[in-house]
Order: structure tokens, then C-alpha cells, then sequence
């Protein structure tokens, strides 16, 4: 039977019920439980919730013993993006490598899979997939995030990646409305701005958001970004017009909208997380994430009184409160629901049973389709131990540097006596060199296009070392170079192993 909150009016239930806090460590604090127990409906995973999928499990049943059907949520994307496995890098390759592929089945196999984990663990909520069209390549933020630049491809890999999902009983939450690809701003850290027409962004945008849409997806993430075609003043986590006019009206869509993580500084620092939580709800919001930063019982209380003050003093009207927190629930009914019908879900949707072997590896197979490999022909595979030397860019906050990346631990296991070290700023390639000695280098880089620094280093390299392999695992803008160049689109863990395979000769 659900807990409903004890001792709490229906008002301040609904404004606990729209938010999808965070905490810290990797059980449920007290405060958390008590908030459960009076009305909170949602609960959100980062990587510092997760040890082990033992103790996820553990996690997710003591949320469940205070409330039956509450939604937790995690930012689940697999590739650069993980925290399922956070501290050993993903099984299964990114959006940017299933593009590359460009086989639908292969990317509903893979969120079928993933989902299945998820939900394995207790989670039923995820954040992803990105629906962003990459268009523009020197964006910060988003990158291999992102099936490509083209916007049909985004699309019909979208579908597929919602369609996966939720056959494995987890709901998807398509991000980042109305498209972050075409910006050249992180939202963690200032507000992007989109100057597009209205017909570029029909044609590039919102399509990927019409596939999703038309899959089924049970939520949609707003992008705290600035659209002045689509809305002058405010941005789209706060605009009616976006929100409201576009993405409910315009689009059909009748989900949950859910906000990017509403403590973010394009929202916090221009209105404030209380004031910028109440526009968020009232422009037609239903669930405002927050505590990737923030995770505390003092946030939530915050939040949960902006709400409850701003329909007492009519800023925000009660029945719109009341609508964004039943579609709170009405999400948690089908979640609660969903996981029984996964196995059904999966067959009518033509998502091959669990125990299909293929289903076993399929981040692997997925990760090796997606090499782009220069220069083989002439190549002889490393026989003898390499220096891997990782040129390590500054992660943006959505990947985060807690989770391993790069070639050198799979090449350490296929030849042993592999050493490697990470190097970064204008003297990176004197000081491969230096470090490398006389073993041949492996070079690993991350969007050389975006990092002149990292350029100036390949061209040290090459230079002194023709011989060096280069093994690109970010967006592969820049023209190959080394005498083999492998670019894996992404830097997941299995990513790393199909490159180190390549370069081993196995």
C-alpha cells in the first residue's frame, strides 16, 4: 500500500510531490525517508549513491519500505555519461557511437539492456536519451552526448533508444527541450543562447523531440537555454511558450516535463533556484530536478515553501500545482506497473528476449561497429608493451572526472608491462616524449578540434614519433594523423577495449 504524507496539507504534498531531490552518500539519510513519508514522490541517483549493484539494490528497497511507488531517477546514458559505473567506465558505448553505427536495433539492444540493469537495480526513472542535434562541433557541453549533427539520424535513433528503454519497464526522459546542440555555453555554468529561425529550428531541433514524442516517451527535459525565436525573455525551463504553447500544444506531447537540474547557474544565478523554481512550475513544469549540487534536507525545505508561498500569495495558481504533481503520480503508476509487462513490452516492440547471448555483450559489439580506423593498411599490431599518454582535457560537469577513460588499462591486460600517464597544457608533448623513453606511444586525445593546446602537442609528437597511434574518443572533427588513427566516438570503457583490441592486433 503507498505511503501518503501524514500531517501535511494537500498543497504543501503537491509541492514536495514535484520535486526530484538528490542526497548524499549511499543510504537514504533520515531527512530523506521523513520527506518520502509526508509527500515526496521522486528521488534522484548521482554516481555518489552507487557502489555496487548490490548495494543499489539494497538502496532503492529501503526507499521503497517508506514509499511503495516512488520514482527514482538517475542520468543513465551510458558512454561518457554513466553513474550506474561511474568508477570502471561504461559497458555500453554513447549516443555519439550508436550514430555512428546507425543501426536502429543495434541502439534499442543497447537501452534494452541498459534499461534492464536499471531496472534490476530499482530504478525506474532515467534521464536520457539526448535528443540534441550536435550542429555545432565546438559545443562544451553536449559532444558525444549527442547521436550526430544530422537531425534524422538524431531522430530515428531517439525513437529507438526510447522504444528500448521502456520495454525494459524504465521510463525515458528525453533531453535537453528544445535541443542544446547548437550552443557554444555549458548551462552548469552561464545561459546559452540558440539564435536560430523558427524554421532551422522545426527542421533541426524539434525533430528528434516529434520522435520521442511519437515513441512514447514518458518525459521530457527542459534545457535551460535562451531561444528568442521561440521566446525573448525567458528561457525554455521558464517560458510558457516553450513549455506550454510549443511542446504541450504545438507538439501534442501529455508526459511529464521535468527541468535540468534547476540549482545549474544558467537558472541560479539570473533568478534563483526558489524564484526560478516557481516560474519553472508555473510555465508548465511538472518535476523540478535538483541536488547534483544541492542535496540537502535545507533545499528541499526551501523549495517545497517557495511553491506552497507563491499559490498563497497567487504568483503560482493551485490547480496548475496540482496538475504538475499529478502527473508526478500518474508516472509513478506506470512505473510501478511497468516492470511487471517489461518481458511482454519487449517481444511486442521486437526487442529480443533477456537471455538472447548477443543481448550479454552487446555494448562491446556496438563499441567495436563503431571504430573509425585510419591508416590499418599499413599497419603491424603492437607486439611489445606501448606508453599510453592520455591528453586530458577539463571534463565538463556532466561527465565529471570520477570515471576512467582512455586504452591503457584494456592494452595493459592484452600486453602486459603497458605504462601510461596523463599530460595536459602547452608543454604536454615535450613531456610524452620525455616520459615515453623509447617505447612506442600511444597518444589518447579528447575533441582535438577544441583544444589548441592538445593540437600543438600531436604536432610535437608526430613530428618526433611518426610511429605514434592516435586514438581520438571524442568528436572525430579533426582530419586523422599517426600512423594509425582510431576514433572511437566516445570514451566509454568498451570504447577503450575495441581500440586497444585494433591496436593489439586481436
Amino acid at each position: 500500500m503507498t505511503t501518503f504524507a501524514s500531517g501535511t496539507d494537500t498543497l504543501t504534498r503537491d509541492a514536495l510531490t514535484v520535486l526530484q531531490p538528490g542526497f548524499p552518500g549511499t543510504t537514504a539519510p533520515d531527512w530523506l525517508l521523513r520527506r518520502l513519508g509526508e509527500g515526496l514522490a521522486s528521488v534522484g541517483l548521482f554516481g555518489r549513491n552507487i557502489a555496487s549493484p548490490e548495494q543499489l539494490s539494497s538502496l532503492t528497497a529501503q526507499l521503497r519500505a517508506e514509499r511503495d511507488d516512488v520514482l527514482v531517477a538517475i542520468d543513465e546514458e551510458g558512454g561518457d555519461v554513466t553513474r550506474l559505473e561511474v568508477r570502471t567506465g561504461s559497458s555500453f558505448p554513447g549516443n555519439h557511437a550508436l550514430g555512428a553505427v546507425d543501426d536502429v536495433d543495434v541502439t534499442r539492444e543497447v537501452a534494452y539492456e541498459l534499461g534492464r540493469r536499471l531496472a534490476a537495480c530499482g530504478v525506474n526513472l532515467n534521464w536520457a536519451p539526448s535528443a540534441d542535434v550536435n550542429s555545432n562541433p565546438s559545443n562544451p557541453v553536449i559532444g558525444v552526448r549527442s547521436f550526430g549533427a544530422d537531425p534524422e539520424l538524431v531522430a530515428r535513433h531517439t525513437a529507438a533508444y526510447v522504444t528500448g528503454l521502456q520495454a525494459a519497464g524504465v521510463a525515458a526522459c528525453t533531453k535537453h527541450f528544445p535541443g542544446h546542440g547548437d550552443t557554444a555555453v555549458d548551462s552548469h555554468h552561464a545561459l546559452p543562447r540558440i539564435d536560430a529561425e523558427s524554421s532551422v529550428l522545426e527542421r533541426r531541433e524539434l525533430r528528434p523531440f516529434r520522435a520521442a514524442i511519437a515513441a512514447g516517451t514518458r518525459a521530457v527535459m527542459s534545457a535551460h537555454i535562451l531561444v528568442p525565436t521561440l521566446d525573448p525573455d525567458h528561457p525554455a525551463t521558464l517560458s510558457p511558450h516553450i513549455l506550454t504553447d510549443l511542446l504541450r500544444g504545438r507538439l501534442g506531447y501529455d508526459g511529464l516535463i521535468v527541468t535540468d537540474a534547476i540549482e545549474m547557474q544558467a537558472i541560479a544565478a539570473t533568478y534563483g533556484i526558489e524564484r526560478g523554481s516557481v516560474i519553472a512550475i508555473a510555465a508548465g513544469a511538472d518535476a523540478l530536478c535538483v541536488g547534483g549540487g544541492l542535496a540537502d534536507d535545507e533545499t528541499v525545505r526551501r523549495l517545497r515553501d517557495a511553491l506552497v508561498s507563491a499559490v498563497r500569495a497567487g504568483e503560482l495558481p493551485e490547480e496548475r500545482l496540482a496538475e504538475a504533481a499529478e502527473r508526478v503520480r500518474g508516472l509513478a503508476r506506470w512505473a510501478a506497473t511497468a516492470s511487471a509487462s517489461a518481458s511482454v513490452s519487449a517481444s511486442a516492440e521486437g526487442v529480443a528476449p533477456a537471455a538472447d547471448v548477443t543481448r550479454v555483450d552487446i555494448g562491446l559489439v556496438a563499441a567495436r561497429r563503431a571504430l573509425a580506423v585510419t591508416g590499418a593498411e599499413g599497419f603491424t599490431p603492437l607486439t611489445e608493451p606501448p606508453y599510453v599518454a592520455l591528453l586530458t582535457p577539463v571534463a565538463n560537469i556532466a561527465v565529471g572526472d570520477e570515471t576512467p577513460w582512455g586504452v591503457a588499462a584494456e592494452l595493459a591486460r592484452l600486453l602486459p608491462g603497458t605504462e601510461t600517464g596523463n599530460f595536459a597544457g602547452e608543454a604536454a608533448g615535450d613531456a610524452v616524449l620525455e616520459a615515453a623513453g623509447t617505447r612506442r606511444i600511444v597518444v589518447v586525445v579528447r575533441d582535438e578540434h577544441r583544444h589548441p593546446w592538445m593540437v600543438s602537442a600531436l604536432d610535437t609528437l608526430l613530428a618526433a614519433r611518426p610511429d605514434t597511434v592516435v586514438v581520438e574518443m571524442g568528436i572525430p572533427q579533426a582530419a586523422p594523423r599517426g600512423a594509425l588513427h582510431i576514433a572511437t566516438h566516445g570514451a566509454a570503457r568498451v570504447c577503450g577495449q575495441a581500440a586497444a583490441e585494433v591496436i593489439a592486433g586481436e
